[in-house]
């Protein structure tokens, strides 16, 4: 069963919840299943525009009372 790496990045202000996200990324084995929690409004634009350049899959996206959530996939 592939890992789940769950990231708070509640309180982090752009551009650091895209950076920290790509860290995780790049660290990870491929499969690996990112969980990222985040309260800035830039993350909407910044983390699918990520996953698009990294090729991770977004298998979702959650936008709840200013709390975003996303999941994401690591290529291979």
């Amino acid at each position: 069963m592939p890992e789940t790496v769950e990231l708070d990045l509640r309180g982090l202000k752009c551009p650091l919840p895209a950076l920290r996200t790509r860290k995780a990324l790049k660290a990870a084995a491929a499969g690996t299943r990112l969980v990222v929690t985040c309260t800035d409004p830039m993350a909407v634009i910044d983390i699918p525009h990520l996953a698009q350049e990294t090729g991770a899959a977004l298998e979702e996206r959650t936008v709840a009372e200013g709390l975003l959530t996303f999941i994401l996939r690591k290529p291979g």
